[in-house]
């Protein structure tokens, strides 16, 4: 077995070798990616819009295709649309000629992706493109090759040296691919006016999932809810706070709307010998911030953050619908 060379050398200066090499390789990527936008900026800006009406306009779904690393890069901008609004899916080139192609529909757009344009097992999907009208997009660098020819409409990506020495293993081009995807879902996005909840309709699951639930979905209600009238004694507002385990009690007034809260940082701020003979009237902070029940949970974590507290009042119509915590947050793994 050949011996194997340390990857921590360090080289003439303090950084090792492997970091610079990491660093040259972000370096040369990052320039694929503002020749890109240089090319958006040009010509290549006519042609994106283009591309974006076309799949905006459709009637069924994107179909992105692609072969090897452009293949692999294919799968994420079609899960990336999937989640941003529009419909797509992943259809391999190579099976397309063994079956797949039943997946397509002539009310489809296909996305095809090659850097070189010239992958010989494109040749299915140009053919069935071109035999039942099915408009096609391709992602190549070579506009003049037989995809780029075959093509509706082509987005030309920038001609760029790869990250691997040998200017071989597809880096910087598969980093411009799926760059230039995540453009065109972002466009649509936007364009669509896709909300944060219609998101949320995609992305139920993980954190993610928990963050685009809402307020009441988090919220503690009913006798869960510290909360006294106005003229309360502080020593049985002391007693609700330390029986609901908040740190904090909410004051309404008779018609039950918040009117003040109390919280650990208020009885501090006003520790003297009267202080539990005295009304909460006297030791609330007035208005105390609130948020309505069908907030979104990731506007809610703003708020807190925000105003650097760690309790939400939850209101309806000025009236205490609930409460909520950053601790139950931090439990549910949305904080």
């Amino acid at each position: 077995m050949p011996s194997s060379k340390p990857l921590m050398t360090q080289s003439s200066g303090s950084i090792p070798d492997s970091v610079e090499s990491a660093l040259r390789t972000l370096e040369t990527e990052s320039s694929g990616i503002n020749a890109l936008a240089a090319a958006l900026r040009g010509p290549l800006g006519e042609t994106f819009a283009r591309a974006v009406d076309l799949i905006h306009n459709a009637k069924g779904r994107v179909i992105v295709t692609g072969l090897g690393k452009s293949g692999h890069m294919a799968r994420k901008i079609a899960a990336t649309l999937a989640s941003t609004g529009t419909p797509a899916f992943f259809v391999h080139t190579a099976e397309a000629a063994h079956g797949d192609l039943g997946m397509i529909t002539k009310d489809d757009v296909i996305m095809a992706l090659s850097w070189s344009g010239e992958q010989p097992e494109m040749k299915t999907l140009v053919n069935y493109s071109a035999r039942f009208a099915i408009p096609m997009i391709a992602v190549t660098s070579n506009a003049s090759s037989s995809l780029g020819q075959a093509a509706d409409i082509v987005i030309e990506l920038p001609k760029a040296r790869e990250a691997c020495p040998h200017n071989l293993a597809p880096t910087t081009s598969t980093m411009m691919q799926v760059a230039i995807g995540d453009a065109i879902a972002i466009a649509l996005l936007e364009g669509r006016g896709f909300t944060a909840l219609e998101f949320a309709h995609f992305h139920p699951g993980g954190k993610l999932g928990a963050m685009l639930k809402f307020v009441r979905d988090y919220m503690r209600t009913g006798a869960e809810i510290p909360v006294k009238p106005l003229g309360t004694k502080m020593s049985d507002a002391v007693v609700e706070m330390s029986a609901k385990g908040l740190g904090c009690v909410c004051i309404v007034n008779d018609a039950g709307e918040a009117v003040g809260i109390i919280t650990d940082g208020d009885l501090r701020r006003h520790m003297r010998p009267d202080l539990l003979t005295a009304t909460v009237d006297e030791i609330m902070t007035k208005q105390p911030k609130s948020v309505p029940p069908s907030m979104l949970a990731t506007e809610m974590i703003e708020v807190l953050n925000t105003s650097k507290i760690t309790t939400l009042l939850v209101t309806e119509a000025g009236k205490v619908a609930g409460i909520v915590h950053l601790h139950d947050l931090l439990r549910a793994g949305v904080a």
